[in-house]
């Protein structure tokens, strides 16, 4: 193994200094700002791992469509909020970043009092949303938002901790598909979301850690490149199994079971073992959803994944 493998990387208690420039000044024209701010390119994976519910929901119907719908918008909003908050709160932090530095806060071009009036408005949105959906099946989303105030103002400097928030920010979107649409929820499906959002983001841990961007994260101090490695071994696996044994009990298909295992596992493998493939040996995972989307082989697998779960979902019940 290499050296940044087997070294733990020692995290400094002062930040780095990097070079000094005057501050551009806040743009007459906010829009294009608070929709960076906002995080468009992150929205896509609301409607993909609230969608998840419907793998075992047996029957679909307008419905249960239409709740799926208003609880992914209800899951962009509460985000957009937390973008919003994380960055009012980490902008100087993220001024140590050498990406992060140029968000529009950190790097001086949006006033805070801006971006405070526009979470003030995505909260208000939100609040209404839930009020006309009923606040009784909207609970995973607001356990969400809670859990996202404790993570952005304690929770992310813990080690391991915060990377379960993460995690379990994303096993609470697909809890609310199940909510919204009043159906029991899949322990294993929950659990593979858990495992493969832990995938991700120890990776992403350790490719700061092994870039030495470590100063703009003090969680970091408790993780070295070989123990991360560790973890996402432990995550994938946990991911495949719990796919394999979410299609064998709570998909009901019968005598179709057999077809869908073998039709989808080795997409679903193959798509963890190229992450893997692209976070060790291509030094990638600094940003997942990127990650993801970028890497044709990832967008492949997923794409075929999909059409062959829809046909054997449709064929099977």
């Amino acid at each position: 193994m290499s050296a940044v493998e087997t070294t733990p990387v020692r995290v400094p208690h002062s930040a780095p200094s990097l070079p000094t420039a005057p501050l551009p000044a806040p743009c007459r024209n906010p829009l294009p700002h608070l929709l960076a701010l906002s995080r468009p390119y992150q929205w896509p994976k609301n409607p993909l791992v609230v969608g998840l519910a419907l793998l075992t929901i047996p029957v679909w119907d307008v419905g249960t469509l239409a709740a799926i719908a208003w609880s992914t918008g209800l899951f962009v909003l509460a985000s957009v909020a937390v973008y919003v908050l994380n960055d009012v709160l980490d902008r100087h932090r993220d001024g140590l970043h050498p990406v992060k530095r140029h968000r529009p806060l950190a790097s001086g071009r949006l006033r805070v009092g801006t971006a405070l009036v526009f979470l003030a408005t995505v909260c208000a949105l939100f609040v209404a949303g839930v009020a006309l959906a009923s606040p009784a099946h909207c609970w995973p989303v607001l356990v969400y938002l809670g859990l996202n105030l404790a993570y952005s103002l304690r929770l992310k400097h813990i080690p391991l901790v915060d990377a379960f928030c993460v995690a379990l920010g994303f096993v609470l979107r697909t809890l609310q598909g199940y909510t919204a649409t009043g159906q029991p929820a899949s322990g294993w499906l929950l659990l593979s979301v858990l495992a493969v959002c832990l995938l991700m983001v120890f990776g992403k841990r350790r490719h700061e850690l092994a870039r030495g961007n470590a100063a703009h994260r003090p969680a970091l101090r408790g993780y070295t490149v070989a123990y991360l490695d560790h973890l996402t071994v432990i995550s994938a696996t946990l991911a495949t199994v719990g796919y394999l044994l979410c299609i064998r009990t709570d998909m009901a298909l019968h005598h179709g079971t057999a077809t869908l295992v073998l039709l989808t596992a080795p997409c679903a493998f193959f798509a963890v073992f190229r992450y893997l493939q692209l976070l060790v040996v291509g030094h990638g995972g600094a940003d997942p959803v990127r990650t993801l989307s970028g890497d044709p082989l990832l967008v492949g697998s997923g794409v075929l994944w999909g059409a062959l779960t829809a046909v054997c979902l449709a064929a099977l019940h």
